[in-house]
């Protein structure tokens, strides 16, 4: 029976049980790659077979332009393959076609079989080349006792591609890959989804920088998550995506891959490359005009030592080895031209780091390249339970197109706007994404939102002079101080939260006087 399409996550959150199932003892990570490839192979066969039963219709269409009655020449119009690149669809070999596949489920050479199909269509389509999966003939599915392959060609096969409204749904492989992620990502942990960055995040992020044209850059690009949202912001807001130009890289090979699969689901092409984007940058010279990334949080061992005294990056300082962040952020601020602008996730340690971190920051908020600060809510992230935010940067403040903002940021704290999803986990709801960027909009000055105002406990448009004063730690619960309501009614949680986050900052600044006074005794000979 088909498994019919619907538009409430119903028919994902089936094939992803089914799927599980199907998995049994392979690892996750092992799994994602193969499962993934399969799906992709099965989007490329539907459009091959649809653009291939629109040409056979055409053929015996005499109003057509395709119109003939001559056998040889409609099987010549069938197999010609410009006919189907022209329409953006990949041609497959006869051996590569799904149907194919169900024939030769049970084959104990299925695996094999598959891997020869994904070379076959990546020799017919060079853009293909080395981005399809392969080593299914190798991986732990063609051993196991479930029968994983087979049971996942058979489970694809059955996905019905009309909604139950009748109505073509044009994305169903976009939103069943979407949702493949996001479950390995949680079932995997760190192993399985380092890649991921929950949507309900990637949308807030996209909803701020509104990228409508420009060039578009994630130096940590994972599965292309960012890539995709601002494809269907454009869209939403009646854009044109042959604007955009997209540049990513991304550190491994499988995940590379994922990515470009993706990409190539949405009819989108990215200059995507492989590489250490820190240790061994692909885009030297991009100026791009948005960069959207989340790289990993508190990264240590990044390679500190192997930065050359003169990279011209590193313009506000190196930090130290046991912490990347702010080798990722000066990467981001490198890489904007002059009027980017970027927004990334970080752990929340960026936000109050001292020593040689803390002078980085300082002279990045001293150069007015701070332009947003927004303190997140906890346990958005699958991966990871360290509290994050989302540094906005810009080097276009004087010249943006609605306000000159120049030696302002804005700080936002979100900490209480999400839903809970379930116990350990929430996501930030449509009107809380809206919320937030809204009020950003009205900060910049933008028509069609309200005119802004600092809101106690929310939100806060603070000056260098002031963000000196607080020696450049930009946590923004120290800007918008607590809302009047809350100050009795603060859930006893959050309130501790809050309380030992000062109560950390204090000690720090405590032991930091210490050391002054101990250093000033030493000078005068004691």
């Amino acid at each position: 029976m088909a498994i019919a399409g619907n538009s409430n996550g119903e028919l994902e959150k089936k094939l992803w049980e089914t799927a599980e199932k199907l998995r049994g003892p392979v690892d996750p990570s092992e799994y994602k790659d193969f499962a993934l490839g399969l799906l992709f192979l099965k989007s490329m066969s539907d459009s091959f077979e649809a653009r291939r039963q629109e040409l056979e219709e055409k053929t015996r269409d005499s109003d057509s332009r395709y119109y003939t009655e001559d056998e040889q020449e409609r099987q010549y119009i069938l197999t010609d393959k410009d006919e189907y690149k022209r329409e953006n669809v990949f041609y497959l070999p006869e051996k590569a076609r799904w149907q194919y596949f169900v024939d030769n489920a049970t084959d104990p050479q299925i695996g094999k079989k598959i891997d020869d199909a994904m070379r076959a269509i990546e020799d017919e389509n060079p853009r293909l080349k080395g981005i399809l999966p392969k080593g299914y003939s190798r991986s732990s599915l063609s051993d196991n006792s479930s029968d994983a392959l087979e049971g996942l060609i058979n489970l694809f096969a059955d996905l019905d591609m009309e909604a139950s409204n009748g109505d073509q749904d044009e994305d169903i492989f976009g939103r069943i890959y979407e949702y493949f992620i996001k479950q390995f990502a949680m079932e995997g942990g760190q192993k399985g989804g380092e890649f991921y960055t929950p949507k309900s995040v990637v949308e807030l992020m996209v909803e701020i920088l509104e990228p409508y044209e420009g060039r578009i850059f994630d130096p940590f690009s994972g599965s292309g998550g960012m890539f995709v949202q601002s494809q269907k912001f454009i869209k939403s807001h009646g854009g044109d995506t042959d604007k955009i130009s997209i540049y990513g890289q991304e550190i491994k090979e499988s995940t590379l891959q994922i990515s470009k699969m993706n990409l190539y689901l949405r009819g989108l092409d990215g200059n995507i490359k492989q590489g250490d984007s820190i240790l061994n940058d692909q885009h030297k010279g991009l100026e791009a005009d948005y960069i959207l990334t989340n790289p990993p949080f508190n990264m240590s061992e990044w390679g500190k030592d192997q930065i050359a005294d003169d990279d011209p990056r590193f313009k506000y300082g190196i930090p130290p080895t046991n912490n990347a962040n702010y080798a990722f952020i000066q990467h981001m601020i490198h890489h904007l031209n002059d009027t980017g602008m970027a927004a990334t996730v970080m752990a929340n340690g960026a936000m109050s780091a001292q020593n040689n971190e803390g002078e980085i920051r300082k002279g990045i908020v001293e150069d007015d390249l701070l332009d947003t600060v927004i303190a997140l809510p906890k346990e958005l992230f699958y991966t990871t339970s360290i509290p994050a935010c989302i540094f906005i940067l810009s080097k276009g403040k004087e010249d943006d197109q609605y306000r000159d903002r120049s030696g302002e940021t804005l700080f936002i704290d979100a900490t209480d706007l999400y839903e809970s999803v379930n116990q350990t986990q929430n996501e930030l709801g449509e009107s809380q994404i809206e919320k937030i960027a809204n009020t950003v909009r009205s900060y910049r000055g933008e028509e069609g939102v309200e005119s802004y105002e600092d809101q106690k406990g929310f939100c806060k448009v603070s000056d260098i002079n002031e963000i000196s004063d607080n020696k450049y730690i930009v946590t923004p619960g120290r800007y918008v101080g607590v809302r009047e309501d809350d100050d009795n009614d603060e859930p006893f949680e959050r309130k501790m939260e809050r309380l030992s986050s000062d109560l950390r900052e204090n000690f720090q600044k405590s032991n930091e006087l210490q050391k002054k006074i101990e250093k000033s005794l030493q000078e005068v000979g004691f």
